[in-house]
C-alpha cells in the first residue's frame, strides 16, 4: 500500500485502503473513458468554446493530464496571461512590502505539513513556488494582500499546474472573479455566502436549519472553512479537484451545491445531534467516508440533490444577506 497519494499527501493512519482500492479500480475505468473523449474534444489545438457539451464534460471530470489547461482556458486565466506577458515576473522583481512578506513567510511551514512535496527536504521544494505566487499576488491585488486560506488554494494550484505563472493567474481568476470578496480584510463576501447557505438550507433542508437555530449554532462555525479553503483538507483530494473543475467553469454557486448535498445527504445523521458541540462534531463527520470519496457519484449528486439553484436566486439572497450584515456592522 502506498502511504503517499499521487499528489504527495501522506495518508492518515486509519486510511481505509480496501474501500479506496475498490472505488479507484472502478473510477480508473471512468477516467480512461473520459480521457479519450477529452483528447478528441481538444484535438491538439488546445482551445475550447463554452458550450453545453463542454459543461457536461466538465461535470463528468477533467482528466488530470488536461486539467491545468482546461482550468486556464475556461476561467479566463489563459487570456489574461497572454494579454500580460512578463507581468508575473515583473511583480516578483519589483519593490516589496515587508509586512506582506512576513505574513506569507509565517504560513509557509503551515501549508500542507502532510505533503511530501512541500517539505524543506523535497527537491524541488514547492514552498519556493508557493512563496513566489503569494508574494506576486499580494502585490498585484493590494486590496487583498495576503490572507490565510490563500496559501492552501495556491498550493493546490501549484500541485496541478506545476507552473508558478499559471497558478498565479488561476489564483487571480478565483479571488478576483469567481469568489465574490472572500479574502478582502472584512471578508464581507465570505460572511455573506455563509448566510446565503443558511437561507438555502432553510428552503431545502428546513429541519437542519431549525436544529441549528434551536441550539444557537452559527453557520460560520461549521462551514467557514468549506468556503475559505474551497473544501481543501475537508474532502478527499480527487473530490476537491472535481469540485474545482466545475467551479472554474460555472462559478461560485458550485460551493453551495456541494454544501447543500453534504447537508441533505446526511440530514438524518445531523438531526441526531442533541447539543451544540454535537452539531459541530456531526459537521466534521459528514465530510468523511465513502459518500465523499466516491467522487464520481458524489458529483452527480451535487447536480441533482439540491434541486434547482439559479444564479438569480443566489444573487438575490446575497443582496439581502449583505444588507443585513452591513446593518449589523
Amino acid at each position: 500500500f502506498c502511504r503517499v497519494d499521487p499528489y504527495g499527501f501522506e495518508r492518515p493512519e486509519d486510511f481505509d485502503y480496501a474501500s479506496y482500492e475498490a472505488f479507484f479500480s472502478r473510477y480508473l475505468v471512468v477516467l480512461t473513458r473520459r480521457a479519450i473523449k477529452w483528447s478528441k474534444l481538444l484535438k491538439g489545438n488546445n482551445s475550447i468554446q463554452k458550450s453545453l457539451k463542454v459543461k457536461r464534460y466538465i461535470r463528468k471530470g477533467i482528466p488530470n493530464e488536461h486539467r491545468a489547461l482546461v482550468w486556464m482556458i475556461v476561467s479566463g486565466a489563459q487570456a489574461n496571461m497572454e494579454q500580460n506577458p512578463g507581468y508575473y515576473h515583473r511583480l516578483l522583481e519589483g519593490e516589496k512590502n515587508a509586512k506582506l512578506l512576513e505574513a506569507i513567510k509565517t504560513d509557509m511551514n503551515r501549508t500542507f505539513p502532510d505533503n511530501v512535496k512541500f517539505r524543506k527536504t523535497a527537491d524541488p521544494c514547492l514552498q519556493h513556488a508557493l512563496y513566489n505566487v503569494l508574494v506576486a499576488y499580494g502585490h498585484h491585488n493590494k486590496a487583498v494582500g495576503y490572507c490565510q486560506g490563500m496559501n492552501f488554494i495556491a498550493g493546490y494550484l501549484i500541485l496541478i499546474t506545476k507552473n508558478e505563472e499559471e497558478s498565479f493567474w488561476l489564483l487571480d481568476a478565483l479571488i478576483g472573479r469567481i469568489l465574490p470578496d472572500y479574502y478582502s480584510p472584512a471578508m464581507l463576501g465570505l460572511k455573506t455566502d455563509q448566510e446565503v447557505l443558511g437561507e438555502l438550507v432553510k428552503m431545502k433542508v428546513p429541519a437542519v436549519a431549525e436544529l441549528m437555530e434551536r441550539h444557537g449554532v452559527m453557520w460560520t462555525l461549521v462551514v467557514s472553512r468549506w468556503f475559505i479553503c474551497l473544501f481543501i483538507d475537508i474532502l478527499p483530494v480527487e473530490t476537491v479537484l472535481r469540485i474545482w473543475d466545475c467551479l472554474f467553469y460555472e462559478g461560485s454557486k458550485i460551493i453551495f451545491r456541494v454544501a447543500l448535498t453534504l447537508i441533505k445527504q446526511n440530514q438524518a445523521f445531523i438531526l441526531e445531534a442533541t447539543n451544540f458541540p454535537d452539531i459541530c462534531d456531526k459537521f466534521k463527520q459528514i465530510t468523511k467516508g465513502t459518500f465523499v470519496t466516491e467522487c464520481h457519484s458524489f458529483m452527480q449528486k451535487i447536480f441533482t440533490d439540491p434541486g434547482s439553484l439559479s444564479m438569480a436566486t443566489i444573487n438575490k439572497l446575497r443582496e439581502t444577506c449583505r444588507e443585513k450584515l452591513l446593518s449589523q456592522g
